[in-house]
């Protein structure tokens, strides 16, 4: 057992060895007066969203015409302030990077620039929830076992990513810092599916079952596209410049033209590769070059070996494998 006097002596050491490192290694720590946007408060914009753009699934019941409109109104002047409040923490925050000073003495000029872009993204929550009702019905034509559009709201991993995608692409398309990917990351960990927030997904898009679907930042994905569990839509390679730098900005996943299929866990990878309409991807392939329209790419069928077993084997008992050799 540790003593009283060991952890007096100790304690402190442990401590001035510790914060010593956040000088020495700087590049992880965020020291100063210059604060980043708040995980809970963006995960609270996110519910306050889900409420709004599907009204009576999530946490409010009991909503109907007459009271609707306030219910609504109250979540938009609660959202507005807060997403004005996070935009301008991410926005001064990127400057103070990219600048190396630290703008507090300008904190008017982003709070006013927060309330701008908040209130422009909001403007766009009409049109996400256009495309969200094609993603549902996608949902539900797509999947036999689908009883309902409600079944789709209530239960599917798949609509899940994708609404908070959506949310998140139109904040990314305002060039808003560090917030769309809080998002999307956020979603990655509830549902398993990672969708870039600078992807770009026509509508009627549909993830099936979903868990381990990758969707990288420079995709561009058509209408009545369908995946398929474990769908990787990545990057080739990374070219570096003559640094050896890794080269950014650029385009490096594929292209998925519309009504195409991707079954499970396919890989398609690269920036020059484009899969054409109507054409399907079968499961466990790997993709690097363009597939023309209507084409169907598979695996050739392997060998599948079956040999016979017994009783004694299935009860534990069976001395003949290699394990019974060795000794």
């Amino acid at each position: 057992m540790v003593s009283e006097s060991q952890l007096t002596d100790e304690l402190p050491n442990l401590t001035e060895q510790i914060v010593e490192t956040y000088t020495s290694v700087g590049s992880i720590n965020h020291l100063g007066h210059c604060p980043l946007p708040r995980y809970d408060e963006v995960i609270a914009a996110i519910e306050d969203l889900k409420d709004i753009l599907f009204p009576g699934y999530r946490r409010r019941e009991g909503l109907d015409e007459g009271n609707v409109t306030y219910y609504v109104g109250d979540l938009i002047d609660r959202l507005h302030s807060r997403l004005s409040s996070q935009i301008a923490r991410s926005l001064r925050h990127e400057a103070r990077a990219e600048s190396g000073v630290d703008p507090c003495e300008d904190w008017e000029n982003y709070e006013s620039r927060g309330q701008v872009i908040a209130l422009e993204f909001l403007r766009r929550i009409p049109d996400v929830r256009r495309l969200l009702a094609t993603d549902v019905r996608a949902a539900y034509d797509g999947d036999p076992a689908c009883k309902s559009l409600d079944e789709v709201i209530l239960c599917y991993p798949g609509l899940e990513a994708v609404t908070v995608y959506r949310l998140a692409h139109e904040l990314h398309i305002l060039n808003v810092p560090f917030i769309p990917r809080m998002m999307t990351e956020w979603a990655h960990r509830q549902t398993g599916i990672d969708i870039h927030p600078g992807a770009q997904i026509g509508p009627y898009f549909f993830i099936d079952h979903g868990t381990g679907v990758v969707i990288g930042e420079t995709c561009e994905i058509g209408s009545y596209v369908k995946l398929y569990q474990g769908v990787t839509l990545g990057a080739l390679s990374f070219p570096t410049d003559a640094d050896g730098k890794v080269v950014r900005h650029m385009k490096r996943h594929p292209t998925i033209e519309d009504r195409v299929v991707i079954y499970a866990n396919a890989t398609v990878l690269g920036g020059k590769t484009v899969v054409g309409h109507d054409a399907v991807i079968g499961s466990s392939v790997w993709l690097t070059r363009r597939v023309e329209p209507y084409a169907k790419v598979m695996i050739e069928k392997p060998d599948l070996r079956i040999r016979p077993g017994d009783a004694t084997e299935i009860n534990g008992t069976n001395r003949s494998g290699p394990e019974a050799r060795a000794g």
